[in-house]
């Protein structure tokens, strides 16, 4: 009985897999070779060259067949607005509720994100925005002291840059967001355990973990519940810090306290996953291009006599390196599920049909960023791409005649930004600054490059290297 049940299983699927067709005005449709699974195991080994490959053959948008579901791919960075901005054909929850259960055990049937959106503008945007900053430049430089880092003035200490970077980033966010009180021996097991659990997190979402690694995701989960118990921080009153309004927006929602746990490591990936990285490609890119480095620091010397808001202010040089940096790394897949049919059109004016119960993706890393067409030989690193011959800030890019809304999109699109990403420049630059102006910084192998990047990242963010970069540093005196 069990083995007919099975075989008939398998013919419904095999039925369903060769009805789908691609009806009359929908984006061209690509099956692969293997029924129902299609290009699931090509699509998760490393999405960018998958999609790359896929636009290659189709264009900039077309429906692929993966592990069941029909996701939609639109490579239009033109039309990423309007199409996204539409909030009844394509719902943003359906899919986060998904990750969030497979990836933190975390179950919010009544989330609003809008209004979670709404909340953390008050805390990530003017006056306090600028108290935040002050906080965590008072942290980050009592993280970077002597005492704090083991180092004895004028002595070389080694490490790797991608280390050195996020476990900098993420105690300086974790101390200056969580309002986590200063005890060394305690934030280096937050931040271990963290990074235990990062490291999982697209197998997690993937649900490709096998046995040993859900028990280290578990263990880690675990953990780190614990000291994002509310009561562990040391919160302000409620309406000046972002913990108190996030967990008072948890509450009115009716959540106990286990799940405000589970949301509060969901809060803290969101907010300590991505600066980390991001800093140590800043960093690797510059230690790696000599000429990009040696303007930076002349940069930053001559704006040595101004206050360190102003400073951060006048960095065009610094500012291009940034954006370079994030055109290269950023790449974060933005998904809806479409609710109900609907029509778009490309910026060429061709209109194309979305099916109801199939999964809209669009991915920026491959349109605008990595875009030949776009940024002359885009998978280099150009200081200086986003800079115009007078050093004022680049705004104009083209591609066929046409001027394009984005060269890039590292803080999401127009309707959906970060609302973090202030904050987060902010702690970059200060980072690499102090790295410069306080410290002698340099590679171990003076012929050393970048690593390559971990495929299985993309679509979560920052991208990670498969390696790292080694590096000796010593405090100046």
């Amino acid at each position: 009985m069990m083995w007919t049940a099975l075989l008939l299983l398998g013919l419904a699927v095999l039925f369903l897999y060769a009805r789908r067709t691609r009806r009359r005005n929908e984006p061209p449709l690509d099956k692969g070779m293997i029924p129902w699974l299609g290009h699931a195991l090509e699509f998760g080994k490393d999405a960018a060259k998958f999609l790359t490959r896929m636009k290659q053959k189709h264009g900039d948008i077309f429906t692929v067949c993966a592990a069941g579901q029909y996701v939609t791919v639109l490579l239009d960075s033109n039309c990423y607005d309007e199409v996204l901005s539409d909030v009844v054909s394509l719902d943003q929850t359906g899919y986060a509720q998904v990750l969030m259960k497979r990836i933190f055990s975390l179950n919010m049937p009544n989330h609003n994100p809008e209004s979670e959106k709404k909340r953390a503008e008050m805390h990530f945007q003017g006056t306090a925005l600028t108290q935040l900053c002050s906080s965590m430049q008072n942290n980050l430089h009592l993280l970077m002291t002597s005492s704090e880092m083991g180092l004895k003035i004028s002595e070389w200490k080694k490490d790797g840059l991608f280390s050195f970077c996020y476990s900098l980033l993420f105690k300086t966010g974790y101390l200056t967001v969580f309002g986590a009180k200063n005890n060394s021996a305690a934030l280096t097991e937050v931040y271990e355990e963290f990074r235990r659990f990062d490291k999982l997190l697209p197998k997690l979402a993937r649900t490709t973990v096998n046995k040993e690694e859900k028990k280290i995701a578990n263990s880690a989960r675990e953990k780190l519940w614990k000291w994002l118990t509310v009561s562990c921080l040391d919160r302000k009153p409620e309406h000046q810090s972002w913990v108190g309004n996030y967990v008072q927006q948890l509450q009115d929602e009716g959540l106990d306290s286990e799940t405000q746990r589970k949301a509060m490591l969901l809060q803290l990936w969101v907010t300590q996953g991505n600066a980390g990285p991001a800093a140590f490609w800043v960093l690797g890119y510059l230690l790696t291009n000599p000429e990009a480095l040696r303007a930076v620091r002349e940069e930053i010397q001559g704006g040595k006599h101004l206050h360190s808001e102003e400073r951060q202010k006048n960095t065009p040089v610094f500012d291009s390196v940034l954006r370079e940096t994030l055109r290269l790394t950023a790449a974060a897949l933005i998904t809806r599920d479409v609710v109900q049919d609907k029509k778009i059109h490309l910026s060429n004016g061709q209109a194309y049909q979305l099916r109801r119960g199939d999964r809209l993706c669009v991915f920026p890393f491959i349109s605008p960023q990595m875009d030949p067409q776009i940024h002359q030989q885009p998978e280099m690193f150009q200081f200086d791409r986003f800079l115009n011959k007078d050093g004022s800030e680049r705004k104009d890019f083209f591609k066929e005649g046409t001027r394009m809304k984005y060269p890039s999109v590292p803080w999401g699109t127009k309707g959906n930004l970060c609302p973090g990403r202030h904050f987060a420049v902010s702690a970059i630059k200060e980072l690499v600054f102090t790295i410069l102006t306080q410290f002698d910084l340099e590679l171990c192998d003076k012929n050393a490059t970048l690593p390559l990047v971990d495929p299985s990242r993309y679509g979560f963010g920052i991208l990670q290297p498969a390696g790292d970069l080694e590096i000796r540093y010593r405090k100046r005196s």
